[in-house]
């Protein structure tokens, strides 16, 4: 039982405003692990002043860039001694297999920790450009006080990709965690706190829904930066609106992957297992719809159930555990309503299907649907769960055209004996990253979304620019 009765505010450990608490809840026992306080709009208030203070009066901001990504890489350090306990927090909490949690939970994040602080050391802050009658410097400049809201699903690396960049380029952050998995973001205090970064630039509140939406419309937060469901991302991206406040949205997908007839399946379906059901599928970027040429349609659905039944189900703190449970039961009640409309609407599900692995823990049955057309509900929404659809194409035309027939456009792959066609059918499709016989986020490239799958990106040098804005300042002479 992990107990924390503090809120992370202004550098210190604070009692809430209220008295409200949040049980963390285990997926795979469904027993109370930890509790910690449930974040009020006052407690966002405090958190927001704190930011605001540290922002406007603090030496943050003040640094030169390269001195901040001393203070990252001093912090990158600290997670590198911790992030096994991570791994541990992160699977305990939200149920990701423990060897995901090892090998991308905590790892990736500290890689984005040591990206952006090498970054830092070398990214121009002032450049010159010839003007009418002078120089003109160029200059960028933080935006200010950053609101990070994030979801459960790999919630440290939905943190860094924001957090990170926001701090070398001198802002200050109030972070929300998602109400699932507030654990983690304790240990990430601890070290924020040893790394030296000064009191006020993080501060730390866990909250739900209200508290959340108050903090996204106060007036004294500059960036908001957000991750999770379209439909939330829409209702953030009305209110930066209505306050012209800026915004990056990292939102749903429904990703294809585009099995070629050249592809060798038996190795391909190693690479696969892992981008279209990473996390027990929990993630935006999964490759749940697998489109497959009518010449190879048979063998494509049989080579993706045979992947889909090695990977054990079970406990997730167990290593030879391939797919854990789900999130919440209402999440698990989300993923079996769409396992039955799958099969209302004529799919056949030649593994898996309503039958429930385990009658305690909010587990279902990793399933894989044949016989799925591209107009059906499993294959246009994002379902966030261990579902997968196979779906006939019958050219490479056809195929492009299907991947790009979507609300979406967040991620994509090709599986190809040759990589430069592969590339080929990737600048095709509409998708803000893409893969040729594997997918990886990287933290040197940017990330986001086409279409309804966000706004902006993040990572790369286009992440740190995300939170620096542009002066013009010219000269005569």
């Amino acid at each position: 039982m992990r107990q924390h009765d503090t809120l992370f505010i202004g550098g210190d450990w604070v009692a809430p405003a209220g008295t409200g608490t949040i049980d963390v809840v285990s997926p795979h026992t469904e027993e109370v692990v930890g509790r910690v306080p449930d974040g009020t709009p006052a407690d966002m208030d405090r958190a927001v002043a704190a930011a605001r203070q540290a922002f406007d009066q603090g030496p943050w901001p003040r640094m030169t860039m390269a001195e901040r990504a001393a203070v990252v890489g001093r912090l990158a350090e600290i997670y590198a001694a911790r992030q096994s306990e991570m791994a541990e927090i992160i699977t305990l909490e939200m149920g990701s297999p423990i060897t995901f949690s090892q090998m991308a939970q905590a790892p990736q994040p500290l890689g984005m920790l040591q990206y952006y602080a090498e970054l830092g050391t070398s990214f121009p802050v002032e450049e010159e450009r010839p003007g009418t009658f002078g120089p003109v410097t160029v200059r960028r400049e933080p935006v200010g006080v950053v609101a990070a809201v994030v979801p459960w699903n790999v919630p440290q690396f939905v943190i860094m990709i924001k957090l990170a960049p926001a701090l070398v380029a001198g802002c200050t952050v109030v972070v929300k965690p998602a109400p699932e998995t507030p654990l983690d973001s304790y240990l990430l205090a601890e070290m924020v706190k040893e790394a030296g970064i000064p009191d006020g630039v993080v501060n730390i509140v866990a909250a739900g829904r209200e508290a959340g939406e108050h903090l996204v419309s106060h007036p004294g937060v500059d960036k908001v930066a957000f991750t999770g469901s379209t439909a939330a991302g829409r209702r953030i991206a009305a209110i930066c609106g209505e306050q012209l406040k800026r915004c990056t949205l990292e939102l749903g997908g429904k990703s294809a992957a585009i099995i070629l007839d050249d592809c060798d399946l038996p190795s391909a379906m190693g690479f696969l297992s892992i981008a279209s059901l990473m996390n027990n599928g929990q993630a935006c970027v999964a490759q749940t719809r697998i489109l497959a040429s009518r010449n190879r349609y048979d063998e494509v659905v049989d080579a993706v159930a045979s992947m889909v039944r090695g990977m054990p189900v079970g406990d997730p703190a167990d290593p030879a555990t391939g797919i854990g449970p789900l999130v919440a039961k209402r999440q698990q009640e989300r993923v079996q309503d769409y396992i039955r409309i799958g099969i209302d609407e004529g799919a056949k599900p030649v593994v898996g299907g309503l039958d429930r692995p385990y009658d305690r823990g909010w587990y279902v049955a990793p399933t894989v649907f044949a016989g799925a057309t591209n107009e059906m509900r499993i294959a246009r929404e994002e379902i966030f769960g261990p579902v997968l659809a196979v779906i006939p194409y019958e050219d490479e035309a056809d195929a492009v055209r299907i991947a790009n027939d979507n609300d979406y456009g967040l991620a994509g792959t090709v599986w190809t004996a040759d990589t430069e066609h592969g590339m080929d059918i990737a600048r095709q499709v509409r998708a803000g990253t893409y893969g040729v016989n594997l997918y990886m986020i990287e933290s040197s490239s940017p990330f986001g979304g086409f279409k309804s799958s966000g706004l902006g990106r993040e990572l790369g040098p286009e992440g740190l620019s995300a939170y620096l804005e542009y002066k013009s300042i010219a000269r005569l002479g």
